[in-house]
């Protein structure tokens, strides 16, 4: 029998509830150290303090253990990590730097399934306070509360649309009335282009073909576009446009943009 090749990345789905400080940390290093992204940063306030990093791991744990099922049994919310080998820190000098076994979460991803239709994927909510708590991240900062929600609801105005015409094409498509979209996907700085960030959307493209599910989104950043151009993803419009008050005129808004794969783009 072949020795598996540890040294290889491996992407698996997250089942140990031990890994969220260390995949938020790689998130964060992406999201806030590398590109500062403004949705990201205001939905974790504090991420680069500690105390902001155990809430922001918190968080994470929350939402993976809230996870339901579909009507047939799959998972709506999948939790993703790719992992290389941590160098052993009683490695001398000329000696190989992997073998302890334990291995560093380089990457995350989060897929979603999504629908318009009860029990077929989560549903997107009216608004960000029916999903979360706004008071216990901005406590008793209405001004805050006010950004991150508007910026959440401009953020997801196309995925709503579009999960809403696919629920009423379902039926005469004979598909299920879901979506599968690209929460999130991050890799850290020190381990990209490595392939990482590849290997975690084709987990999610491949997961879309064992659930029979032929379309998928993500509303992609800047960086992380063109690594979707190349997986077959296809630009829907232009970068999406955040309509928000006039008190919010001078905040940073990310340049996303709202991309769509389908098995018949193949």
């Amino acid at each position: 029998m072949t020795a598996p090749d540890t040294d290889a990345l491996l992407v698996e789905v997250i089942t140990d509830a031990d890994d969220f400080p260390e995949a938020f940390h790689c998130i964060s290093e992406a999201f806030g150290t590398q590109t500062h992204d403004a949705i990201w940063c205001a939905f974790n306030p504090g991420w680069d303090t500690p105390e902001g990093q155990a809430a922001g791991a918190a968080n994470l744990l929350k939402r993976w253990q809230s996870t339901t099922a579909d009507v047939k049994g799959n998972p709506k919310t999948v939790f993703l990590k790719a992992t290389l080998p941590a160098p052993n820190p009683d490695t001398g000098p000329g000696q190989a730097q992997t073998g302890s076994g334990r291995r560093r979460i380089v990457g995350v991803a989060i897929w979603e399934q999504v629908s318009a239709v009860e029990g077929h994927g989560n549903l997107i909510p009216a608004t960000l306070r029916d999903a979360m708590d706004l008071e216990a991240r901005y406590p008793g900062n209405e001004t805050e509360q006010r950004f991150l929600a508007q910026m959440w609801r401009e953020l997801l105005k196309t995925r709503r649309a579009f999960v809403a015409a696919k629920a009423a094409a379902a039926a005469a498509a004979a598909e299920p009335p879901a979506i599968l979209a690209l929460d999130l996907c991050a890799t850290h700085p020190a381990f990209q282009r490595r392939g990482a960030a590849s290997r975690l959307v084709q987990w999610g493209l491949e997961e879309g073909r064992r659930r029979g599910i032929p379309d998928a989104t993500t509303e992609a950043s800047a960086m992380g576009r063109h690594v979707y151009a190349r997986m077959g993803f296809r630009p829907v419009g232009t970068d999406i446009v955040y309509e928000l008050d006039e008190e919010f005129a001078d905040r940073d808004r990310p340049p996303n943009l709202f991309m769509h794969y389908s098995h018949s783009f193949e």
